[in-house]
């Protein structure tokens, strides 16, 4: 009986460390993903820096930021069809219903569960992409005449076409700008309202999921 009870202990345990408030801890994010997140994080906020604060010495790794941006960018196009199901476009893109009965239980205090990204937090992820994607694809047009200093694609384009794309990668600055701030804003949101941390599920690819979550949602 003794060590019967002892097992019944045990077992229960770890049902308590493998749960928390009805939620499963799942293995979500691949290594592939996690590292990408990060070094667009990383290329994002570098390359907002040197553009803000440009000198002659910057203004190339302005460029290079911008290149590995263009690079991240493509590679996620592509993961999205032949990545894991959580980053794939079945997953990422919300059906009018999802997105509807998502915001239906969005104000509660308390987990989404979700196994990927929420509804929201998915068109959050397709706006920074095609942001990214107009931002950085318009700066390979660029001349810098201030910095002596021409995109790889800038000799393709007239003079006034070059003017047009630079009041354009000026303005989508802002916006990369507002974005970011917007998705920190929401990750701080989930963590303190809805008691959801996001950023480790990023760092080590675990999160917490409701049972009733689908692969694909």
């Amino acid at each position: 009986m003794l060590v019967t009870g002892v097992k019944v202990v045990t077992t229960t345990s770890a049902k308590k460390s493998n749960s928390l408030d009805g939620l499963n801890r799942e293995k979500v994010w691949d290594p592939v993903t996690r590292l990408w997140h990060w070094v667009l994080v990383i290329a994002v906020v570098a390359g907002w820096s040197f553009g803000k604060f440009m000198s002659f010495s910057t203004i190339a790794w302005h460029f290079y930021c911008g290149y590995t941006i263009i690079g991240l960018v493509i590679f996620r196009y592509l993961w999205g069809f032949i990545g894991p199901s959580p980053i794939r476009y079945r997953a990422l893109i919300p059906r009018p219903k999802q997105l509807f009965n998502y915001l239906k239980i969005f104000p509660r205090r308390e987990p989404s569960g979700t196994r990927g990204h929420n509804p929201l937090g998915s068109l959050s992820v397709i706006a920074i992409l095609l942001l990214l994607t107009a931002q950085a694809g318009s700066g390979l047009f660029l001349v810098s005449d201030d910095y002596f200093e021409s995109a790889p694609l800038a000799h393709l384009v007239s003079e006034a076409v070059n003017n047009r794309l630079t009041w354009w990668h000026k303005l989508l600055s802002k916006f990369v700008l507002g974005i970011v701030g917007l998705h920190v804003a929401a990750i701080f949101f989930y963590l303190v309202w809805k008691k959801e941390n996001l950023i480790m599920p990023m760092i080590s690819g675990w999160k917490w999921v409701k049972p009733s979550a689908k692969s694909d949602p």
